[in-house]
């Protein structure tokens, strides 16, 4: 492969990836307000068309299944560094005294859910089967091709 058929699949991809972003935006934002049907670009495949419609609809599940903790991430995260370890036993008994976890009990999440803070912010997303194994293999594909073509000494090099 050349590396202006590399550039030409590249921007190819990009742009693809793009449109299959703002469908996905476009759905879960009808989903979440109530709004009109989203009709897909012509130019996405229908695999990638259903892979997007199921990201959508976990991101729709996950959006109405929220989960409140009672932390303040913002006071937490200014309190931690990224030197935090883990294994500083001190500095560990430190932080649990200035933010102690939330002591509800242990909660399963099994399906899509959103983790907030205790002002509602969101800090985590949890979507179990959001990408389809389709969309995996894909990625993995990407990134070996990606892979391969940095590293295959060309000619004059």
């Amino acid at each position: 492969m050349s590396t202006c058929d590399i550039k030409i699949w590249c921007t190819w991809a990009l742009a693809i990836t793009y449109e299959a972003g703002e469908y996905t935006k476009q759905k879960f934002n009808a989903e979440k307000t109530g709004g009109e049907p989203v009709i897909p670009s012509p130019n996405l495949d229908t695999d990638l068309v259903m892979a997007c419609d199921r990201l959508a609809d976990v991101l729709i599940k996950a959006y109405k299944n929220p989960i409140k903790m009672q932390i303040d991430i913002a006071r937490y995260s200014e309190l931690i560094s990224p030197k935090n370890t883990g294994h500083n036993d001190e500095k560990e008994e430190k932080l649990l005294e200035r933010c102690p976890p939330d002591h509800e009990g242990t909660k399963l999440v099994d399906k899509p859910a959103t983790i907030l803070d205790a002002l509602g912010t969101i800090i985590a997303w949890y979507l179990p089967d959001a990408l389809t194994e389709t969309t995996q293999v894909h990625n993995v594909d990407c990134y070996s091709m990606d892979i391969e073509y940095q590293m295959v000494p060309t000619e004059g090099n």
